[in-house]
C-alpha cells in the first residue's frame, strides 16, 4: 500500500501549471453568470488529463485513484474550487464501471472519445422519491426487440446540459419481484434530447456547473450500450462509489487549502490598531486549527486512495476520508470569510463563493449521517440503523 511521491508531485506541477492561466477573475466571473468553464476543461483535455485513471490501451494514463486524487485536488486547491473540480469530474470517476465491467469492444468505443473530450458523460442515479436509498429508484428499462426502452426520471444529474451519453442505473425487474438490488442495470445510453428533457436546477453554489433533472420518456438503448450483465447494475455501480468518494474529498481538501491560503494572506495585509491582524492569536489559532484538520483529512483520503489502487477492501476509508475532508473544507471556508470581516460577504475576495461550494461535500454524494450510521455498521459492528 505504497504511493509514488514523486509521481504526485509531477502531477501537481503538471495540472498547477494548467490551473496558473485561469486566475481568480475567471472563476468569478464563470460563477456569476453561470457559464460552464469550456476553456478550463479544453487546456486539461489537451494537456491529457482527463484519462489520468482510464486504461492505456485505450489512450488513457493508466494511473490509479492517488493520482486522480492529487489531479482534483489541485484543480480545487488552484482557487478553481468546485466550479472546476466538477467541470471534470465526471469524466474522471463515472466511466470507471466501463473500464472494469465492459467488454473489450466497449472500452474500444467508448473511453477514448471521453479521454479526448469528443464525448462527455453524466451520471443519472439518484431519483426524487428514493434519494440514498438506490434500491427503490423506480426508471425502469423495458425489454424492446434487441435493446431496452427507458422510462423515469432522475435528479441532480451534474453536467447533462453538455453531455452526450449518461450512465443510467434502472430496475429491469420489479423491486417485488427480486432481491432489491439485484433487479437493477447499467445503461451508458445516449443522450437524446428528444428523449430526454433535461430541466436545470438553479442552486446555492457551482453556478458554473449545471445541476438537472431529467424526464426519460421512452430513451431507446441497445443492448451492447448495457454495461455489465442485466441485474447486475448496483455491482457495477459500487465500483465507482468509493473513488467517488475519494475525489469528492480530495477536492474538499484543495477547496479548505485554497480558503486558508486566501485567508493567510489577507491576514498578513490587514492592518488593524497598527498590526496586521494575522498577529493576533484570535486569528491564527481558528487558522492553525483548520490547518490541522486539513491535513488530517489529507491523510485518510489518500489512504482510501492507496487502497483502492492495491485491490483492497476501502470502503470505511473512503467514507471517512470524505465525511472529514468535508467537515474539514467547511470550517476552513467559514474561518475564511470570518477572518476577512465584512469583505468575506464581499464576491471580490471568493471567499463566500469557497463558503458556497464548500456545502457540496457535506451533502453529495451521501450525507453526513449516513456516513457515521455506516462506520458504526462496519467498523464498530452496531446494529443496522437505516
Amino acid at each position: 500500500m505504497t504511493i509514488d511521491q514523486a509521481r504526485l508531485a509531477e502531477i501537481r506541477e503538471g495540472v498547477g501549471r494548467v490551473c496558473a492561466r485561469f486566475d481568480a477573475a475567471y472563476w468569478r466571473e464563470a460563477d456569476r453568470t453561470a457559464s460552464f468553464p469550456e476553456a478550463f476543461v479544453r487546456a486539461l483535455t489537451d494537456a491529457g488529463y482527463l484519462g489520468i485513471a482510464m486504461p492505456e490501451d485505450v489512450g488513457g494514463a493508466g494511473l490509479g485513484a492517488s493520482e486522480a486524487a492529487a489531479m482534483m485536488q489541485t484543480i480545487a486547491a488552484s482557487g478553481a474550487g468546485f466550479s472546476g473540480a466538477s467541470a471534470v469530474h465526471m469524466n474522471i470517476f463515472a466511466p470507471m464501471p466501463i473500464a472494469v465491467f465492459g467488454t473489450a469492444e466497449q472500452r474500444r468505443r467508448f473511453l477514448p472519445p471521453l479521454i479526448k473530450g469528443d464525448d462527455r458523460t453524466c451520471f443519472a442515479v439518484t431519483e426524487p422519491d428514493a434519494g440514498l436509498e438506490t434500491a427503490r429508484i423506480s426508471t425502469f428499462a423495458t425489454r424492446d426487440g434487441d435493446g431496452y426502452m427507458i422510462r423515469g426520471r432522475k435528479i441532480w444529474t451534474s453536467a447533462a446540459q453538455r453531455a452526450t451519453r449518461a450512465l443510467i442505473v434502472a430496475r429491469t425487474t420489479p423491486y417485488d419481484e427480486a432481491k432489491p438490488l439485484a433487479g437493477l442495470t447499467l445503461f451508458y445510453a445516449p443522450l437524446d434530447r428528444e428523449r430526454v428533457e433535461i430541466r436545470e436546477i438553479h442552486k446555492m453554489g457551482r453556478a458554473a456547473v449545471d445541476s438537472n433533472m431529467l424526464f426519460i420518456d421512452g430513451l431507446r438503448v441497445r443492448e451492447d450500450e448495457r454495461i455489465g450483465a442485466e441485474g447486475e447494475g448496483f455491482k457495477c455501480l459500487l465500483h465507482g462509489l468509493n473513488p467517488e468518494r475519494i475525489l469528492i474529498a480530495a477536492e474538499a481538501v484543495g477547496l479548505g487549502r485554497a480558503a486558508l491560503a486566501k485567508a493567510a494572506g489577507y491576514a498578513g495585509e490587514r492592518i488593524v490598531f497598527g498590526r496586521p491582524i494575522g498577529q493576533n492569536q484570535g486569528i491564527q489559532h481558528p487558522l492553525a486549527k483548520a490547518w490541522a484538520a486539513l491535513e488530517a483529512a489529507d491523510l485518510m483520503v489518500f489512504k482510501a486512495a492507496a487502497l483502492y489502487d492495491s485491490g483492497a477492501a476501502c470502503g470505511l476509508e473512503a467514507n471517512a476520508a470524505k465525511y472529514l475532508a468535508a467537515e474539514a473544507a467547511f470550517e476552513a471556508c467559514e474561518t475564511a470569510v470570518l477572518v476577512h470581516g465584512g469583505m468575506g460577504y464581499a464576491q471580490e475576495y471568493d471567499v463566500e463563493r469557497y463558503m458556497r461550494e464548500a456545502m457540496i461535500a457535506r451533502i453529495a454524494p451521501v450525507s453526513r449521517e449516513m456516513i457515521l450510521s455506516f462506520i458504526a455498521e462496519k467498523a464498530l459492528g452496531l446494529p443496522k440503523s437505516y
